[in-house]
């Protein structure tokens, strides 16, 4: 099962289908709608671009057996108790409900079709209304599921109209009937303050509520209502309409400039509604992030996937924003990996890790491990280098440790002529594979000589550089400074991400996706430390940190 929080670049499809089976709580997805093709490629980077050609390449029947199968397995990695809430427009949503949902997760299993208004009426559309609301389809797995009721605050005028009494104490109160509706009820039928009617409650508890001062009786004779008192509400129910959350636009503080962008406030609701403190929550098109920073918020596990580099590079930086030293950690998945990175990191974790993605079992103990850092499917001995150049020392040792570590299984491997053991490592000198060839062809002995590029794909990160001029001052001393960063990648620059008050080492933008690198930023007298990312088409990114002096001019602190 998941136990880290994971951002992960690719075709959700093969993604989906290496997930294990019931271990997601909540579902949410917002595809791409099935309306104007150009609208829909918005991040513009080579994995959204191939994965738009491929799904416009037919019309509706093909858009629906695209999504259908995803659905499909979606269904297959949701927990029994769990729920999937689909967002689409009217173009296609009576296809999405009557030839994918209710086929998948049966009609029975149908919660409510959620209309969501996300704008206002705009211009005159003349032969028709406007097209101004969304629906989301909100299903469960089984009858069985994780349900809390929500609500949202009563109007002003609401409260102006209904709670308009109170006892002189400020609580507002309204009257509500005590009368029961269903009159065919003889034990609830008796005389309370002078009064006969098939009430709701039971004639004890009417008296308790009455000694309790929650019974209002304005004259004799007249039916006793209760006061029902407005700071003991928790609102109004929300139902299958809703109009109270506003759609992201560019006033908005939330606002990251991702076109379809939706707002906190609506998967806040979902997630809140549908799922508990702890559970898995799943976005398979993570577009902006909001569904993956919501979750986050809300103390969930999660698993975001998106094709674009640039839509899970942004969803991690905007993570990186509100994460503070109490949040949880979380991975972020790529095409390939960093060079840099894995070779310069703690040596044990990265030779458990790339055991693991071997297909190996890691021994998982630091020392006393005879030179065998783990075995293969096969249980034979392998060891990783975390250096480039191994040389022919390794191989002769290597040989030793692989035949005292199973003698048993090495005579019967090298009998068979099968590999007696592996060697992971970045590179292998010219000494070390002519030794491994050596002991192949004179002595039987196969030692496989694996390189790390050819478990998982490595690329050298991007290069970067900035250069910075002074614009402009005012009489306050706020200096206007501009910033030009410019990026190198065999893979193709992305954009770039900017934070102007950089701080112990966390990086938090203030600019989340800047395509030119360009900026004009101002700043008060004193020291200032900025911090800018480049990320290339990969995904791989690197960051270049500015100290700057403001005082009678800038200086550039080397």
């Amino acid at each position: 099962m998941h136990n880290v929080n994971q951002l992960i670049l690719g075709d959700n499809l093969e993604i989906l289908k290496k997930l294990e089976a019931e271990t997601i709580d909540l579902i949410y997805l917002d595809p791409p709608f099935f309306s104007n093709r150009n609208y829909e490629v918005i991040w513009g980077d080579a994995g959204e671009v191939r994965s738009f050609q491929d799904r416009w390449s037919g019309g509706i029947d093909h858009y629906i057996a695209w999504l259908k199968e995803r659905v499909m397995e979606m269904h297959r990695i949701l927990k029994p108790t769990g729920s999937i809430f689909l967002h689409c427009d009217w173009h296609a949503n009576a296809y999405i409900r009557v030839e994918i949902l209710d086929k998948i997760f049966g009609g029975n299993n149908f919660r409510n079709e959620i209309i969501w208004k996300r704008t206002n009426s705009k211009g005159l559309a003349f032969t028709r209304m406007a097209h101004n609301c969304d629906s989301i389809f909100y299903y469960t797995k089984t009858d069985k599921f994780t349900w809390r009721q929500l609500y949202i605050e009563h109007s002003e005028k609401y409260l102006e109209d209904f709670y308009k009494f109170d006892d002189g104490d400020g609580r507002k109160y309204q009257l509500a009937d005590l009368t029961n509706p269903n009159k065919d009820r003889p034990n609830l039928e008796y005389e309370f303050l002078g009064v006969k009617r098939v009430w709701r409650w039971t004639k004890s508890r009417m008296e308790k509520a009455y000694e309790d001062g929650l019974i209002f009786q304005n004259k004799e004779g007249a039916v006793p209502r209760l006061k029902r008192y407005l700071d003991e509400q928790e609102g109004n129910p929300i139902d299958d309409n809703w109009i109270d959350i506003v759609n992201v636009n560019s006033k908005s503080k939330e606002g990251i400039g991702y076109p379809t962008q939706k707002p906190e406030a609506l998967m806040q609701r979902i997630i809140e509604m549908a799922s508990n403190e702890g559970d898995t929550i799943l976005d398979p098109f993570v577009g902006g992030g909001t569904t993956i920073a919501v979750a986050d918020k809300l103390n969930r596990q999660w698993i975001g996937i998106d094709q674009s580099v640039q839509a899970v590079k942004v969803t991690e930086f905007r993570l990186n924003q509100q994460q503070d030293l109490f949040s949880k950690p979380f991975i972020v998945q790529l095409h390939k990996y960093d060079y840099d990175m894995l070779r310069f990191q703690n040596a044990f974790e990265f030779e458990s890790w790339i055991i693991t993605q071997f297909g190996g079992q890691p021994q998982n103990k630091k020392g006393g491990d005879k030179g065998i850092d783990g075995k293969s499917k096969e249980n034979a001995p392998i060891q990783v280098k975390r250096s480039d150049d191994v040389g022919v020392n390794v191989i002769k040792n290597f040989f030793v440790s692989a035949m005292q570590y199973d003698k048993k299984l090495f005579e019967v491997n090298k009998a068979a002529d099968k590999i007696v053991g592996y060697i992971i490592a970045f590179s292998f000198g010219k000494g070390a594979i002519q030794e491994a060839a050596r002991l192949k062809n004179h002595e039987n002995i196969h030692i496989k000589l694996v390189r790390v590029d050819e478990i998982i794909p490595i690329a050298k990160k991007p290069t970067l550089s900035v250069e910075v001029k002074e614009v402009s001052s005012d009489k306050k001393g706020l200096k206007e400074i501009g910033f030009s960063a410019t990026g190198h990648s065999p893979a193709g620059i992305e954009f770039f991400s900017w934070d102007f008050d950089y701080k112990d080492n966390l990086f938090k933008a203030e600019v989340l996706l800047d395509k030119k690198g360009e900026q004009i930023w101002k700043f008060k007298p004193g020291q200032h430390i900025i911090a800018v990312k480049v990320i290339d088409n990969d995904g791989l990114e690197n960051i270049e940190v500015i100290r700057l002096k403001v005082n009678g001019g800038v200086e550039r602190e080397k």
